[in-house]
């Protein structure tokens, strides 16, 4: 789905069409977020000073758990080809009455980001980055001014010990540049792969610093490496090891100096501004009657925390400063004890849109089963294929599969689509297991078979409570 379309193309109708192609039902979901994620479009086209005056539409979806709603938000980020984080409200509330930094999810963000870019700027200078790789690899294999041609070509082109003849073509000069371009050759071909050779690298004498805080590393923001790096002399230290390893130390090395690092952050720091998604999973979990003592004190703690970064303030990050005015946030949670209205007011004035996202059923659970790209019985089977098992679902089974899955989800604990991996692990558990032995079989799968793997779980119901 990733780069498949540009935000010109992306249309609210094709947003849901694509998010369809992943997620069953949530129509009234799906289209929530598509005209968010449209509505950053439209703003990108206007005038400067109307622009900056725009607020995301932030939403909350409300449902139980294992009905889409991080998956919808996660396919809407890899499609938008945006910064995308996914944040658990309640971590915040964990330690004492504080818990984490609620700024740690911009500066996790903003981290995120730069690693895309720096994804992306990797792949543009690929090819010259590989081709100095090559350089370089020569000039160990042929040092130019170290060994005369002749002898250098008889070491250097022959691993095992064996001469090679090389006609001399002029001077020094032109049989050295012919002995290169043979020895390019070989090492094009793969012959080399196997050879020890010695690399230098570059070791900087970092002190060792011990910090007595009250507050976690992450929360300082300093990069103690970048900050010695030009203080402290570096060493040259030596290491030998295959070729085929070293290309890839030094692709490393030839990529980074490539990379201009300021344009990365700036890019990067400019889309998590312009088209960072938060998604805070487990909202309901903050939110609640108030309460003035004892540890659920800290929830309304926490919103206050949130409240500044929905509503925009400027975050430091080890990469500079970062706005939030514009990252779309979109909650989440199930919402069984409290509701939407038990938010502090504040923060519910930041999230104007609400959806409610349906319970899955056994007619949906069949769909989830077949008709998304990455179905699980499409995974399933092929994972298998790897072991040579071709793996047939009949129809029947999978009716069978998605009419337990519902039975157990109504019995218990309701876990909407997850339910599904439990019991297709089940059913397939003994397959998965004797794989290896069964290469070239063809398994069918039928709703007898899937009775006869879950019939005795399914009766006990102490023992379904723990293995379905």
């Amino acid at each position: 789905m990733e780069a498949e379309f540009s935000m010109d193309t992306l249309t609210p109708r094709k947003i849901v069409d694509e998010l369809g192609k992943f997620i069953i039902g949530q129509a009234t979901a799906k289209k929530a977020v598509a005209i968010a994620l449209r509505n950053r479009w439209r703003r990108q086209q206007l005038p400067p000073d109307l622009r900056d005056e725009i607020a995301p539409k932030n939403i909350i979806m409300i449902g139980p758990t294992g009905v889409g709603k991080t998956e919808i938000a996660r396919r809407l980020a890899r499609l938008a080809d945006a910064p995308f984080l996914k944040v658990e409200a309640s971590k915040f509330t964990e330690v004492g009455y504080v818990g984490r930094d609620v700024e740690s999810m911009v500066r996790d963000l903003t981290h995120l980001a730069v690693n895309m870019v720096k994804a992306k700027a990797r792949e543009k200078v690929k090819d010259k980055a590989e081709a100095l790789v090559e350089e370089r690899l020569l000039d160990i294999l042929l040092p130019p001014s170290q060994q005369h041609p002749e002898f250098e070509a008889q070491e250097q082109l022959s691993p095992e010990g064996s001469p090679q003849e090389l006609p001399l073509a002029g001077g020094v000069s032109s049989a050295m540049s012919t002995t290169r371009e043979k020895i390019r050759e070989r090492l094009r071909a793969g012959k080399f792969e196997e050879k020890v050779i010695e690399l230098e690298f570059k070791e900087r004498n970092m002190p060792m610093v011990e910090i007595f805080s009250n507050v976690g590393l992450e929360e300082m923001d300093i990069n103690f490496k970048e900050m010695f790096s030009g203080i402290f002399p570096s060493k040259v230290k030596k290491r030998k090891m295959k070729l085929k390893d070293a290309r890839k130390v030094i692709l490393q090395e030839e990529t980074q100096r490539l990379i201009d690092m300021d344009e990365v952050i700036t890019e990067a720091i400019q889309q998590v501004e312009q088209s960072g998604i938060i998604f805070l999973d487990e909202i309901d979990k903050i939110a609640g009657p108030k309460i003035t003592t004892g540890p659920d004190v800290s929830r309304e703690g926490v919103q206050r925390d949130l409240l500044p970064i929905v509503e925009g303030t400027t975050v430091t990050t080890k990469y500079g400063l970062v706005k939030t005015d514009h990252i779309l946030f979109i909650a989440a949670g199930a919402f069984h004890v409290s509701k939407p209205s038990d938010l502090i007011p504040e923060l519910q004035g930041r999230f104007p849109i609400r959806v409610e996202l349906s319970p899955l059923g056994e007619e949906d659970f069949v769909r989830i089963l077949t008709e998304p790209e990455n179905a699980l019985i499409k995974q399933y089977k092929a994972l298998l294929q790897t072991e040579g098992i071709e793996l047939v679902f009949e129809e029947s089974a999978i009716q069978e599969i998605a009419h337990l899955a519902a039975y157990v989800n109504e019995r218990g604990e309701n876990i909407g689509a997850r339910r599904l991996h439990t019991i297709m692990d089940k059913v397939l558990e003994d397959i998965s297991f004797q794989a290896p032995e069964m290469k070239g079989q063809k398994v069918v799968i039928d709703a007898e078979y899937v009775n006869d793997k879950l019939r005795d779980i399914i009766k006990d119901e102490d023992l379904s409570r723990y293995i379905l």
